[in-house]
């Protein structure tokens, strides 16, 4: 029953946003258009196939909040009151978390790494940039910078269910930030600055995490 209410749910936002999907394609492709690159597409289908990758990865992003709230409501009667409160929190501060990793990435990562290309490239050609390519390129690091900045929630659950310490978070840091890294390297495009940009932040989170963590142990 969870499965098909989630499911109607997502149909049901893909088809709304079909109607808005002309105004999320050019607020996603604003950044281009303010440095003045042409957009351009080279296939009858292209656009249209591209917006409509972009509405249904619109509704899975919108939809994702309110699934979660189905799963927390089957689990919520099998939970204590102080369990209730803790994974409550943590569902809370996941859904901000996953928001603020993907404002990040666009209000900051994104530009950045336009700026890097469009420069790198030089003067001897003109961007001029394919909508599909775009889409891809937009949504490989949008999606992993939500997730990745999931890493306080992760590593406080996993404190909370005893198998890491703070001790082991702490002693093992410089071979976790080195992951960071090899990890950021994976998960964004080829650049330096997408990577620097994205290994920065989850190194900052993992210290915060560290913090947090401490704090569990104290209230347990």
């Amino acid at each position: 029953m969870l499965l098909i209410i989630s499911i109607s749910i997502g149909a049901a936002f893909n088809i709304i946003l079909i109607f808005f999907v002309t105004y999320i394609m050019d607020f996603i492709v604003r950044p281009l258009k303010t440095m003045h690159i042409e957009i351009i597409y080279t296939g009858l289908s292209e656009s249209f196939t591209s917006q409509v990758k972009v509405s249904l990865i619109a509704g899975v992003i919108v939809v994702s909040p309110i699934i979660f709230w189905q799963v927390w409501t089957f689990l919520k009667p099998a939970l204590y009151p102080k369990e209730r409160l803790i994974f409550g929190s943590l569902f809370i501060s996941g859904i901000f978390l996953f928001i603020l990793g993907v404002v990040f990435a666009y209000l900051v990562v994104l530009n950045l790494s336009i700026n890097f290309f469009v420069y790198t490239s030089g003067t001897s050609a003109t961007p001029m940039i394919s909508i599909s390519k775009y889409v891809d390129f937009l949504f490989s690091f949008l999606l992993p910078f939500g997730i990745t900045f999931e890493l306080p929630i992760v590593l406080i659950i996993l404190t909370r269910l005893g198998i890491i310490t703070v001790s082991k978070l702490s002693k093992y840091r410089k071979y976790v930030i080195f992951a960071i890294f090899v990890i950021a390297a994976i998960l964004t495009p080829p650049d330096v600055v997408s990577q620097i940009s994205m290994a920065i932040p989850i190194i900052i989170l993992y210290e915060i995490s560290i913090l947090a963590c401490k704090l569990v142990k104290k209230r347990i």
